[in-house]
């Protein structure tokens, strides 16, 4: 099998453009001594992460046909067969960083387990689609800010690297691509109840169009102890810190 049967054989979009995979992989820090690159494929940017003189490196693949093929032209890449989503990180010893061309139908799952393993994985390269690599870099005010935004700026700092179009794929996808950088910051944890924050940001967002006065009310607890400052906005207004400082004033209220 060629690797562009393979390519259509696996109904993925593939990146084609040696150039942009290059791009992506120098967008590692210079720093990172070990990586794991989720869904390899046919190893367009395998290729190039082999280069890397002392990079500690690891694929994690689902798709047999890929595996084999990995296999085969790279035999001495430690190839993890199996769910990425699934798999327990913690088995790396040291701080590593994750890189890929991330299927775009587990783009956001990918990142909530980042976020699950902050402690673990200290830096994120990885291809999205436009709209979700825009809805993760998008600040306050921004009608793209949204859960993920808050809760990888609470951990990451995020960098909106460059746009990809659809011709570097085969197929060509129907929705632009962009590759951005998530590098985890100082905060190790947060100053108020980590599981109410995330709910709190939750609720918020999840009536987004109206203010916190109504937003909150899912959550269940009298408001009372909450100034008007904060409960005229809407989920969008509010920085991560506004966050934390809500979350701290909704604890008080319970």
């Amino acid at each position: 099998m060629t690797e562009v049967r393979a390519k259509k054989f696996l109904g993925q979009h593939f990146l084609t453009d040696e150039s942009i995979a290059q791009r992506i992989v120098e967008s590692l820090s210079p720093d990172v001594k070990c990586a794991l690159e989720i869904g390899p494929g046919m190893g367009v940017l395998t290729k190039y992460l082999m280069q890397h003189e002392g990079l500690d490196f690891h694929v994690v693949e689902i798709d047999r046909e890929s595996v084999a093929y990995l296999h085969g032209h790279y035999p001495t890449l430690d190839v993890i067969e199996g769910d990425f989503l699934k798999y327990d990180l913690s088995v790396f010893s040291s701080p590593f960083a994750i890189i890929g061309n991330f299927p775009y139908n587990i783009s956001s799952q990918i990142l909530f387990k980042v976020l699950d393993n902050r402690d673990h994985v200290h830096e994120v390269v990885g291809m999205f689609q436009k709209e979700v690599a825009e809805r993760v870099a998008a600040g306050p005010g921004s009608k793209t800010y949204g859960i993920l935004s808050v809760l990888l700026a609470a951990f990451y700092r995020t960098e909106y690297l460059f746009t990809v179009h659809e011709h570097v794929f085969n197929p060509p996808p129907k929705v632009k691509s962009a590759v951005i950088r998530l590098t985890r910051n100082e905060v190790a944890e947060l100053d108020c109840d980590e599981k109410l924050f995330v709910q709190t940001v939750k609720a918020g967002f999840n009536q987004r169009r109206k203010t916190l006065r109504n937003a909150l009310r899912q959550l269940n607890i009298p408001l009372d102890g909450i100034p008007d400052t904060f409960l005229v906005k809407r989920a969008e207004q509010l920085s991560v810190d506004e966050f934390v400082t809500l979350t701290k004033m909704i604890q008080e209220c319970r």
